[in-house]
């Protein structure tokens, strides 16, 4: 009897690198120029590598031979996936936000009644090249902030509402993707791109 095998779930190193990752990969990367431990071409080229990285696992090898190594290219403990791979926020009459940081879960249930809430992902690791935020809005509002190269597909069901897509819409069918799907009652949706602040940094550096 012929068996199926599943393929093994990805590992930490697949997810996608944000912003901050690549930060942090770049002040170890600094301390081991300032230390002598790495020459100056040495240096910009790991720089380079660090800026153009897209995962966990691209990131990890610039950093493996210095001091500090366990805290560059690799998720801390809170980016840990829930088993269920989901994420509940509810509001009601109040605000909820995430930002910073954060695992967006590949299903993240977003409910507002009389509220606002808001997912700032400019500086988040997304667990899949797409993830789905599923919203249940009632007299209330929603924002979601997604960084350049992010796609964002609306798929709400609207009654009295109003959605608003301002996102790049990448040609790549590889971006990484956030999808939008739910139902929206006398409430409001956005969706734009925002520039993270690490970014000036990036052109500090002189990166592509």
């Amino acid at each position: 009897m012929n068996e199926t095998v599943s393929p093994p779930a990805a590992g930490p190193e697949h997810l996608r690198a944000s912003d901050a990752d690549r930060d942090r990969v770049a002040e170890l990367l600094a301390s081991a120029l300032s230390e002598g431990r790495l020459s100056h071409d040495e240096h910009s080229e790991r720089m380079d590598a660090a800026y153009s990285a897209r995962t966990l696992g691209e990131l990890a090898p610039l950093t493996s031979d210095l001091p500090g190594k366990a805290a560059a290219g690799h998720p801390p403990g809170d980016l840990v996936r829930s088993p269920d791979e989901t994420e509940n926020i509810r509001t009601v009459l109040a605000h909820a936000e995430r930002k910073g940081r954060w695992l967006v879960e590949p299903r993240t249930n977003v409910t507002v009644l009389l509220g606002s809430a808001v997912l700032d992902m400019r500086s988040a690791v997304l667990s899949a090249g797409e993830v789905n935020v599923q919203v249940a809005l009632a007299l209330g509002s929603l924002e979601v902030i997604v960084p350049p190269g992010v796609r964002v597909v609306n798929r709400v069901s609207e009654v009295l509402s109003a959605t608003s897509v301002r996102t790049d819409q990448a040609d790549d069918p590889g971006a990484p993707t956030v999808v939008i799907t739910g139902s929206s009652w006398l409430s409001a949706v956005e969706a734009r791109t925002k520039e993270p602040k690490s970014a000036k940094r990036k052109r500090r550096h002189g990166c592509r």
